[in-house]
């Protein structure tokens, strides 16, 4: 029978002491991680999960907007609105939406999807773009204050050019001219220099304003 010399003897009957006094932290510990460990990969199986049925539902968006079905593209928006409101695909899908509406007539709905985007889509970007749709769209109604105080909301530097002239378009609607010189002028200043296509199309705009007097 093997046996421990002294010094072997004083080191096991010191881990001995030592986990009779934290091997219960030890287990609480280990049983803690472990459970950590599970929960983490339950919830990204969860969260791919979510991303693949809103894919599902966002392809089934696009395919009835390219054939006009408004009734389809309504009811699968809203499907993923409702059940996964915090994907990408959700906003995607609102502002897919709100372009078939537009161009179907139905601005209500439009805007509805519109305004949804802006207030609830998690990519700063995609509420910038829904934020410019949504004064489009509230310019075609004459809906002029309501456009003009949603492009004074915070945006990206990105899209400074694009607000201000969007802003310009509805002082032209307003009868506004000078106001309407001034903000395509300021757009222009903000447009970037290789962006030679909004750069033609604000100086068109600003060009039919004619000279200032």
């Amino acid at each position: 029978m093997a046996t421990y010399d002294l010094e072997e003897q004083e080191q096991l009957a010191a881990l001995k002491a030592w986990w009779q006094e934290n091997g219960s932290l030890v287990l609480t510990v280990v049983t803690l991680i472990l459970v950590a460990l599970a929960a983490w990969q339950g919830w990204s199986y969860y969260q791919r999960n979510q991303a693949v049925q809103a894919s599902n539902l966002y392809a089934k968006v696009q395919k009835a907007a390219r054939s006009g079905d408004l009734k389809q593209v309504q009811e699968n928006t809203g499907a993923i609105l409702e059940a996964y409101p915090r994907t990408a695909y959700a906003s995607m899908s609102a502002l897919v939406s709100a372009k078939a509406h537009f161009q179907g007539g139905d601005l209500k709905t439009a805007r509805a999807q519109l305004t949804w985007v802006a207030e609830n889509a998690r990519d700063e970007g995609l509420q910038d773009i829904a934020r410019l749709r949504l004064a489009s769209v509230m310019l075609d109604e004459k809906a002029y204050d309501d456009a003009l105080k949603t492009l004074d909301a915070a945006h990206g530097a990105a899209f400074d050019a694009l607000f201000l002239a969007a802003k310009g378009d509805i002082f032209v609607a307003q009868g506004k001219k000078e106001e309407a010189r001034s903000a395509y002028k300021a757009a222009l200043d903000k447009a970037p220099a290789g962006e030679a296509t909004l750069r033609g199309s604000i100086q068109l705009r600003l060009d039919a304003l004619g000279t200032a007097k």
